[in-house]
């Protein structure tokens, strides 16, 4: 099979953005679905792009038709200011895209989890990301590859303190050998991942590690 259509939900955020640019560049995409609240600042011959918003997929589910689609959703308690509202956007709101986009008959799907995503962690939001990794697991996709990157770092869109702090206080950690499984990662990496994830063909969950592999 050859996937010729991608559908990315997320496309203004740090990985998503960077993931629209390098389907652009590959052959292997010849249309390009961007579902977003707002426009991602790209334009290509092969992009077309829906504002939407996700508590009406009423509106917006005929327009989730492709081969593969690629999740890069997601958002911090900081930017929610709630975690009703995080949950909101990390959890109900991917899975809804992921549930119309399995019953429209996309083959494969792709979703940018996190490292330590476990349904019963302590953490909020890796209990919020280990929920939906289980609950797209078991919708009828053909392939389900699930990424669990560390924390992103690079050109990021977002300038929040906490996160900046957060950023420095684990590169100090792992420069002495702490944390090693949880260090952070470029957008650049985690974008060419998922699309190498996308030409896989069968399902995989992949680790912070295995993610830097996958991209190479």
């Amino acid at each position: 099979m050859s996937i010729q259509k991608a559908i990315v939900l997320g496309a203004t955020g740090t990985v998503g953005k960077e993931l629209i640019e390098k389907l652009i560049e590959n052959e292997n995409f010849t249309e390009i679905i961007s579902l977003g609240v707002k426009p991602c600042g790209l334009t290509s011959p092969k992009l077309t792009e829906h504002i939407i918003d996700l508590s009406t997929p009423e509106i917006w589910k005929d327009a989730v038709q492709g081969d593969v689609l690629f999740s890069t959703w997601g958002t911090f308690v900081e930017q929610a200011k709630t975690k009703d509202e995080q949950y909101t956007v990390d959890y109900s709101y991917q899975y809804k895209v992921a549930e119309v986009a399995a019953q429209n008959g996309v083959t494969a799907y792709v979703l940018v989890s996190s490292a330590g995503a476990d349904i019963n962690s302590n953490a909020f939001y890796k209990k919020i990301k280990g929920r939906l990794d289980k609950a797209v697991q078991r919708l009828p996709f053909e392939y389900i590859n699930i990424l669990r990157p560390g924390k992103l770092y690079g050109n990021r869109n977002e300038t929040i303190l906490s996160e900046r702090i957060k950023l420095s206080m684990l590169r100090r950690l792992n420069k002495i050998g702490l944390l090693k499984q949880f260090r952070p990662i470029k957008e650049k990496i985690v974008a060419k991942a998922m699309i190498h994830a996308a030409r896989k063909y069968h399902s995989t969950i992949y680790t912070l590690d295995e993610v830097y592999q996958l991209a190479k």
